[in-house]
């Protein structure tokens, strides 16, 4: 007897657990999506509300050159994106989950005012985290490679 009343917590928060509403795998995927499209072209518009929504106050992340940065330098990098790029826009994403940890991955394409290169792109890895009910950069890491070549 002593035993089947151990089991019934265990047994009580396994279907508490089975009735937990599935997460909207979709509506998640759209969202980070987004943001990873809106976080691009707001480089190129120096749209600081755009990231500052989208980053964690936490956020740490490695820039191209291998700097660290955080959300305020990302910040300050944002405003000033506008005297240095035409354009920045996402082509490549691809996203997996794990709970409320999201590992995006993917791809943009630039083109600068001036000076060498003029275009390039950017390959990304950028860990999203859902707090509160929000889904954040909190970390990312990027790398300047060249463009593709067409086939």
């Amino acid at each position: 007897m002593a035993c089947h009343l151990r089991l019934l917590p265990c047994l009580l928060l396994l279907g508490l657990a089975a009735c937990a509403p599935a997460p909207d795998r979709v509506a998640d995927e759209k969202t980070i999506r987004d943001g990873e499209a809106a976080w691009a072209e707001a480089v190129a518009l120096g749209d600081t509300a755009a990231v500052g929504a989208l980053l964690a106050d936490d956020y740490r992340g490695v820039a191209p050159d291998g700097s660290v940065t955080d959300k305020k330098s990302e910040l300050e990098e944002t405003r000033t994106g506008p005297s240095r790029f035409v354009s920045n826009q996402l082509v490549e994403f691809h996203v997996r989950f794990y709970g409320d940890t999201a590992v995006a991955q993917g791809a943009e394409v630039w083109e600068k005012r001036d000076g060498e290169p003029r275009r390039g792109r950017y390959v990304w890895t950028d860990t999203w985290l859902r707090r509160g009910g929000r889904w954040q950069v909190v970390a990312a890491e990027d790398l300047a490679v060249a463009e593709p070549v067409a086939h």
